[in-house]
């Protein structure tokens, strides 16, 4: 018998009120204490938990009714809020409970797979398996809800700024950026095929074009490439466009929105303006293009010593046009032993370096790898100069730039997570720019562009792009925070000359051209305003303001390694009548 009637919910089990008043509540049982005399149950839904509790006072019906729920059932009840003997500091309904007075058993469970309240102990298989009673645990509950509230806040912002979010298609011509394409077959053109989008990006353009000058998105993207930590094959990307601006006026627009979401997500204030580094200034300083400036252990340039001294290794990098560079570990001999420093060497070696020298200072007089080829006062003299003190452990890199930069900015992370010296609860912003336009390719020994065929040079680097493609910088610009690439942004070329020309520089034909960017390079001969844009991965953001380790912790129902989804078994195979009507036929490798 229906003894609630047609009630209805009045509160959330974590939002009831925290004086007396009657409330209906719903949700999942989480936990059951019998007493005998007194029942107590833990109800919980996505904003937290209440007790309920039934007692010598409550019908001996309802009583019963409770005595037979099982953990994860499905409750309506109905009650009256009243003060809690034994209070739960932990939630913020512990100092009340709800004493039950009509009680419905809306669903029945059997028993789960795994705890929902200690899934931490459970293998991610399994967990991705039952996806949806792993949301039901506090942890992803609450980063889904976090996420919302980005998107929510985000919308928000750009809406008070003059922004329109305007849709773009999600079956797109192909022109691969990269990654490969997800193909979508046509059943009316017979072997033609969509593709799902890498990123809106022509259509944001086309959309300045036809005079829509500010547009955003929460856009959906796909990339079909292996997975990682911070990767999966579909994501969503917070999507921008601008005209009649620079790329001051986008990075202020950026830096307002970053402000906000975190004052809001996290209570943190951030700083406006964010600091600026170009390209150049961060892997000289941190051997990255995403440096995470919580830390110090800047790198050092010390060529000049090193060209002067009868150490061979260094004096003949710098004399092959190469550098010598240091980083400084201060306290770090008494983690870092010779057995530890040794470790560090072979990692060097593998992540390109030739070798590795070091001063570890431990003792009255620093141990040093190559002392034997100094002169009396160098080493001194060469401490003084890097700061280095007792305590302290120097690793020094001789060879190319890129090498010995990207070499000392890896050990940097390494040696300071190892110390333990990056500091959990500070968040450092920073704009990277004036990346270079073109990368060299050492397989080809070619130049190539770096960036997406529609980046704009900087106007005063335009005279080199025939014959000094190093010294080439681009309109584009990454924000990074802590480490970590948030968004990657850029100016856009609109002379249909120099568009063409990017295209060569991709070695694209000019039938390749035609085919797969001619509709966007015939809408800028109808005129197109200066404009340029900027693309952040929600889901990362996500990862960083819920302070998850993986970005399967921030989506619903997330793919794994090998993009299959666990819970639902796609991919699968489609019938043989479906494939007959795309004129497809599937050819399986046994290899």
């Amino acid at each position: 018998m229906d003894r609630m009637g047609n009630q209805r919910r009045t509160h959330y089990c974590g939002e009831i009120p925290l004086e007396p008043c009657e409330v209906v509540v719903c949700g999942f049982v989480q936990k059951i204490r019998d007493l005998g005399n007194l029942i107590f149950i833990d109800l919980r839904d996505r904003t937290g938990i209440v007790q309920l509790a039934f007692g010598d006072d409550t019908d001996r019906e309802i009583f019963e009714k409770a005595r037979s729920v099982r953990n994860e059932y499905v409750l309506m009840a109905k009650g009256s809020v009243a003060p809690r003997e034994s209070v739960n500091k932990e939630i913020r309904t512990g100092t009340v409970e709800i004493r039950v007075t009509e009680l419905k058993i809306l669903s029945k469970a059997q028993t789960a797979p795994f705890e929902i309240t200690n899934s931490d102990k459970v293998n991610d298989e399994l967990k991705l398996k039952y996806r949806y009673l792993d949301l039901r645990t506090r942890k992803l509950t609450e980063n889904i809800v976090t996420r919302h509230k980005i998107a929510q806040i985000t919308r928000q912002y750009f809406y008070e700024n003059g922004f329109l979010e305007i849709e773009t298609p999600m079956m797109m011509k192909s022109t691969p950026e990269g990654a490969r394409d997800y193909l979508v077959p046509s059943r009316i053109h017979d072997g033609k095929f969509y593709a799902l989008p890498q990123s809106p990006q022509i259509y944001k353009q086309l959309l300045m074009v036809a005079g829509f000058d500010r547009y955003f998105q929460l856009a959906r993207c796909f990339r079909d490439e292996d997975l990682r930590a911070d990767r999966q094959p579909e994501f969503t990307q917070i999507d921008l466009e601008m005209s009649f601006v620079d790329q001051n006026d986008i990075q202020t627009v950026v830096e307002g929105w970053m402000k906000l979401l975190f004052k809001e997500i996290k209570g943190v204030e951030v700083k406006l303006p964010l600091p600026r580094l170009t390209f150049a200034d961060a892997m000289n300083r941190y051997g990255s293009d995403k440096p995470d400036t919580r830390f110090g252990m800047e790198i050092q340039d010390i060529s000049d010593f090193a060209e002067s001294c009868d150490f061979s290794v260094f004096k003949g990098a710098v004399e092959d046009g190469g550098t010598v560079r240091a980083i400084v570990a201060k306290n770090a001999a008494a983690v870092y032993t010779r057995k530890e420093i040794d470790k560090l060497v072979e990692h060097a070696k593998g992540i390109g370096a030739k070798g590795l020298s070091y001063i570890r200072w431990s003792e009255d007089q620093p141990n040093c790898s190559f002392a034997k080829f100094l002169k009396e006062g160098e080493l001194d003299s060469l401490l003084s100069r890097l700061g280095a003190e007792k305590g302290d452990v120097v690793l020094i890199a001789a060879d190319t730039k890129k090498t010995v930069c990207t070499v000392l900015g890896a050990l940097r992370l390494m040696v300071a997570k190892r110390l333990d010296i990056i500091p959990k609860d500070k968040f450092n912003f920073v704009w990277i720019v004036e990346m270079p336009f073109f990368e060299f390719n050492d397989e080809t020994q070619k130049w190539e562009a770096a960036h997406h065929p529609f980046t704009m040079p900087l106007e005063e680097c335009l005279e080199y792009l025939d014959t000094d493609p190093e010294n080439v910088r681009a309109t584009a610009f990454d924000l990074v925070l802590n480490g970590t690439e948030l968004c990657s942004g850029s100016m856009r070329i609109t002379d249909p000359e120099l568009q063409n020309k990017m295209f060569a520089a991709l070695g694209l034909t000019d039938e390749e051209i035609e085919a797969k960017f001619g509709f966007l390079v015939d809408a800028y001969k109808y005129g197109a305003p200066p404009h340029g844009g900027i693309g952040l991965g929600l889901d990362r953001l996500s990862m960083i303001l819920c302070d998850a380790d993986n970005l399967r912790d921030v989506i619903a129902f997330p793919k794994v390694q090998n993009a299959s989804e666990l819970m639902s078994g796609c991919p699968s195979p489609v019938d043989e009548k479906q494939l007959r009507e795309l004129h497809i036929a599937t050819v399986i490798d046994e290899k």
